[in-house]
């Protein structure tokens, strides 16, 4: 394995240890709401690059 993906090697023990660092610093009662916001973020995210797409293609066409 190279040393450029070395840091990204994420095994079931580092999972573990960061899911226990969130928890504690979020509460479980905050975590639904967190992943919530995140969707919803990818989401638009999502939406945003396809119309960009279809915009792209609109403007490829006209000329």
């Amino acid at each position: 394995m190279s040393a450029l993906f070395l840091p990204l090697a994420i095994g079931p023990w580092q999972i573990a240890l960061i899911v226990i660092i969130v928890l504690l610093l979020f509460g479980g009662k905050k975590i639904p709401e967190l992943m919530r916001g995140l969707g919803s973020g990818l989401k638009e995210f999502k939406d945003a690059s396809k119309e960009e797409d279809t915009t792209d293609k609109k403007l490829d066409e006209n000329k």
